[in-house]
């Protein structure tokens, strides 16, 4: 393995497992505010619930299922050995729900005026993959 280019003093970068029923019952039409039910721990599922409550003005509701997607996914994240820092790359499908519900809760906080909470939420997202914001953003 070659070490050209590679900080050694940077983590490795954490990829969360695939999940293939979450995936599929997406695909088949399945809704996601039923999928929450039968997969409370999919980081994706919690935010696709936030951006859609977003998206229609419940801003309120879009905070409290982004919220449940990002500590889903800081839990997916620690299981997968991530230590609180590190690249948490968008390229790996399975890690985009965790990177969406964090966008989502930065979208929710702000407009609900906790700026602390923005700035917070917008430099973990850009530490965990600086692409992550612009790729969310092309989402929405």
């Amino acid at each position: 393995m070659s070490i050209v280019g590679h900080n050694l003093m940077e983590p490795e970068p954490t990829l969360l497992p695939a999940e293939p029923e979450v995936s599929e019952s997406l695909v088949a039409g399945e809704e996601p505010v039923d999928l929450a039910a039968k997969h409370p721990e999919s980081s994706l599922v919690w935010a696709l619930l936030a951006e859609d409550a977003l998206d229609q003005g419940y801003t309120v509701e879009g905070y409290a299922y982004a919220r449940v997607g990002y500590h889903r996914g800081l839990d997916a994240l620690r299981g997968s050995g991530w230590r609180g820092a590190g690249p948490v790359p968008w390229s790996h499908e399975p890690n985009r729900g965790f990177l969406r519900a964090l966008g989502a809760l930065g979208q929710a906080a702000a407009a609900i005026g906790e700026t602390a909470e923005v700035e917070r939420i917008s430099q973990l997202l850009r530490d965990c993959d600086p692409s992550a914001p612009e790729a969310i953003s092309r989402l929405r």
